[in-house]
């Protein structure tokens, strides 16, 4: 057991939208031999979208909208990516995604720098203490000077930085990089299917200058002298414990720099880890089975209309077919078909390890959240909801398809792309999300997938926020005197929909003994 678990890599690859990650993550693949022919993802004379972006609204935009979980075997190592949405309106799905992961890639624009998504997700990797491997992407782009890059990247994101890899001027001059890792000298050929050949040279003799002209090799073995005196040496266990960040250059969409970083990846980065549970401290090694569902999809085969719950297994052996406790429920449940993903093409397994990420056929019995154990009462916590910021009312565009919308609007309200309140005054359904491009999702994805047609109507509202108090007379007046903003969540729980930010610091001064929160987790 100790074996398979010291094998595995589970990590995200997060970034800012349009740095690279989906391209970076299917060089992966391609080394991965999971593919043979990376799909350009901006070229539409090859009419090939990316691996990972199956959805058809991500193939029409060109983003990614839903986290997609992919594996592969790579040099004796079994590697799961999760290729996360990088667009803010879909930020929730990231930040559950970190919760089921031991490191992360961050990728960083090299003409771009840090921008303010990376530091939203910087700041959550540091929450949990998730290690993390920067790759500056678009190197053969002009751009900005390493040495600024590298000071942009310790002020931004407060992490103290080494690099492990040095471009040899970028741009149109750009002709490489040396790998400090491995002490080689990688030459630079735009190719997006082959990779670049590797040069071992030593950096003072005169083959160097042979390989990259006079100039720029007196120029490297500057930089490369200036990384040694500024930097300290690179030492693993500051990774490991996430005070130390390693940064690779290269260029994703080239496929150069790539394989360095795959390389050293799967030697630095750390196997499965505790996880903590409410109750106690859950290690990878215990024999007996522990999992919690972090992300719920829906329709990932729109001909049989199937949600598939997500699982990362966190401790023991995952086995087919064998009774696991669902706690929340309290119910015995078997899977006679639990799968595992390359995008949308999965296959059924047999048996999974701590770390392994396991889809399971779900009728509407998960929630995100959920434990399964083999017995224990365990529960897993961090896998908050937040308040939203923007509300609709959802209408019924075609009464002869109600049924449909309910179940498709039931359906993705489980996946957590957004939240579902239902007003008590006059029980119209209102639509709560994080962006507005969530809207635009939900509506084609109820039409596309469900064959059901919805309308959105204005609400204007402010915030919601759950409300419990242990005076059950004060929560009782509330209610009454609030009734017009009043409204009920998935799961019964009481919401307040303040419509100005006056309105709510009134109700918190008038009520002093109600407690209102801002995420569903409390």
């Amino acid at each position: 057991m100790n074996q398979e678990i010291e094998r595995r890599r589970t990590f995200a690859i997060i970034s800012h939208p349009d740095a690279g990650k989906t391209t970076l993550t299917e060089k992966f693949l391609l080394f991965g031999g999971q593919i043979q022919v990376a799909g350009a993802v901006k070229n539409n004379k090859i009419r090939k979208s990316a691996t990972s972006d199956w959805m058809e609204i991500e193939k029409q935009r060109g983003i990614s909208v839903s986290t997609s979980v992919m594996e592969f075997d790579y040099e004796g190592y079994k590697v799961n990516i999760l290729d996360t949405p990088g667009h803010q309106d879909f930020c929730e799905d990231t930040y559950r995604t970190l919760t089921a992961v031991d490191s992360a890639i961050i990728v960083v624009d090299g003409a771009k720098g840090v921008e303010t998504q990376t530091r939203k997700l910087m700041e959550v990797c540091r929450m949990r203490n998730t290690p993390v491997i920067i790759f500056i992407n678009k190197m053969d782009r002009e751009g900005r000077d390493p040495f600024d890059l590298l000071d942009e990247l310790e002020e931004e994101l407060q992490i103290s930085v080494r690099p492990l890899s040095w471009p040899i001027n970028i741009g149109a001059k750009f002709k490489g990089v040396y790998n400090i890792f491995e002490q080689k000298l990688d030459l630079f050929k735009p190719d997006k299917q082959r990779v670049t050949e590797k040069v071992e040279v030593d950096i003072n003799s005169p083959e160097l200058d042979a390989q990259i002209g006079e100039q720029d090799a007196q120029q490297l073995r500057d930089d490369l002298e200036l990384i040694d005196g500024v930097y300290p040496e690179f030492d693993v266990e500051t990774y490991r414990s996430a005070e130390v960040a390693p940064v690779f250059f290269g260029s994703a969409l080239n496929n150069f720099g790539v394989q360095e970083l795959l390389n050293c990846f799967i030697k630095i980065a750390p196997s499965p880890r505790p996880t903590k549970a409410e109750e106690r401290m859950v290690d990878p090694e215990e024999p007996k089975f522990t999992g919690f569902i972090f992300k719920i999809t829906a329709n990932i085969d729109p001909n049989h209309r199937s949600c598939i719950a997500f699982c990362k297994v966190c401790s023991g052996k995952f086995e087919r077919n064998k009774p696991y406790l669902h706690v929340r429920q309290g119910k015995t449940l078997r899977f006679s078909s639990p799968t595992q993903f390359m995008a949308q093409r999965k296959s059924t397994i047999d048996e999974a390890w701590p770390g392994d990420i396991v889809g399971l056929p779900d009728n509407g019995i998960f929630k995100i959240g959920d434990t399964l154990t083999d017995g224990e009462k365990l529960h897993f916590r961090g896998l908050p909801s937040f308040s939203p910021e923007m509300f609709k009312y959802i209408e019924n565009d075609d009464p002869m398809k109600a049924k449909q919308l309910e179940k498709g609007i039931n359906q993705l309200m489980d996946e957590g792309v957004a939240q579902l309140f239902v007003n008590q005054f006059n029980g119209r359904k209102i639509i709560g999300t994080v962006g507005q491009l969530q809207f635009e999702v939900i509506q084609y994805r109820l039409e596309n997938e469900y064959n059901a047609k919805c309308r959105w109507e204005p609400v204007h509202l402010h915030k919601a926020c759950w409300i419990e108090s242990d005076d059950a007379e004060e929560l009782d007046q509330f209610k009454k005197r609030k009734y017009q903003y009043m409204a009920k969540d998935r799961d019964g729980r009481d919401v307040f929909l303040a419509d100005s930010g006056y309105v709510l610091s009134m109700a918190q001064q008038d009520f002093k003994h109600i407690k209102f929160h801002f995420t569903s987790e409390f």
